[in-house]
């Protein structure tokens, strides 16, 4: 599962509903969907081999 840290609620851990992979402009891969529980936009960056492993797990979708 796809995890990061929402602002918004100062919560770590939560878990990322609707994942969607981006890659960034330094070629970074950042995992980006909403907070379960207020519905805030929350962004957690990630290694290549974690955002693959996100993707085949059917964890997250490509942007």
């Amino acid at each position: 599962m796809v995890q990061g840290y929402c602002v918004k609620c100062k919560k770590k851990g939560v878990t990322i509903t609707g994942a969607v992979i981006h890659t960034t402009p330094k070629g970074g891969f950042m995992a980006k969907g909403t907070c379960p529980d207020c519905g805030t936009t929350v962004c957690a960056m990630m290694s290549k081999a974690n955002a693959d492993a996100a993707l085949a797990a059917g964890e997250a979708t490509r942007e």
